[in-house]
């Protein structure tokens, strides 16, 4: 639930506000599709910096209150959200693994029975051979 990313983000900005951990990373299943789930490892913290932007006008960016603040206030809500992300995304990756290895198990059981039911039914085709041909022998016999 969004409460236990909320909990999992406090403890984490705690332990990385009071310096006994420097660095947060983060190891998840990325859902990409029903059959494909990928092992992503994303740093969480500190936050990676963006890419300078290539205009050579600019100057960089004001922010009001001032960066720390921000960051301060917007840290853990952004913690908050990137692990609900992330349980959201692994919670998914999971269903679908499971929803592809029930689909394959139904398969083979369906192509199992079909199986079972060619041998049941040749089975039951060699006795009815067999019966007709003792009742042929048996009516020949008594001619």
């Amino acid at each position: 639930e969004y409460a236990q990313a909320g909990e999992i983000a406090d403890e984490v900005t705690r332990l990385f506000n009071s310096g006994t951990i420097d660095r947060v990373d983060m190891l998840y299943n990325e859902f990409k599709s029903a059959g494909q789930q990928s092992l992503v490892t994303e740093q969480l913290l500190p936050v990676p910096p963006m890419a300078v932007e290539d205009d050579p006008g600019f100057t960089g960016y004001v922010y009001e209150p001032s960066q720390p603040m921000l960051l301060n206030d917007l840290l853990p809500q952004h913690l908050r959200f990137q692990l609900w992300r992330v349980l959201l995304e692994s919670n998914t990756a999971e269903e679908a693994a499971r929803m592809m290895a029930m689909d394959n198990a139904t398969r083979n059981a369906s192509d199992l029975i079909d199986e079972l039911t060619l041998t049941a039914n040749k089975i039951r085709q060699e006795t009815i051979t067999s019966e007709l041909m003792d009742i042929v022998g048996g009516a020949e016999a008594l001619k």
